[in-house]
């Protein structure tokens, strides 16, 4: 294992086309039909390839179809209390999160 072993602070939890295979950070041979759960708060490097993280961290990405994804994607983003607001201004980050 790599850095995917421990959270990260810069990113959070996507749902991402699956890539056939990553090399060194890189996609290699395109995309599947089939969707990924990543997720960084969880210790998931989207870095690596399926291969190369734990069986707690396989059974978070899936495959999913579309429609399976978005909802495994909702259901595990609710096991995280306080999701952070990456990338957006603090006036953006104030009103996503419903104060002024």
């Amino acid at each position: 294992m790599r850095a995917g072993d421990q959270p990260r602070r810069d990113c959070t939890a996507v749902l991402r086309r699956r890539p056939v295979r990553i090399v060194q950070g890189w996609v290699v041979g395109g995309y599947t039909e089939d969707f990924e759960i990543v997720c960084c708060d969880c210790g998931d490097d989207p870095d690596l390839d399926y291969r190369e993280v734990s069986p707690a961290l396989q059974r978070i990405r899936g495959p999913y179809a579309l429609a399976a994804g978005v909802a495994a994607y909702a259901e595990h983003f609710e096991q995280h209390p306080e999701p952070r607001l990456v990338g957006l201004a603090p006036a953006r980050q104030a009103r996503a999160a419903g104060t002024r």
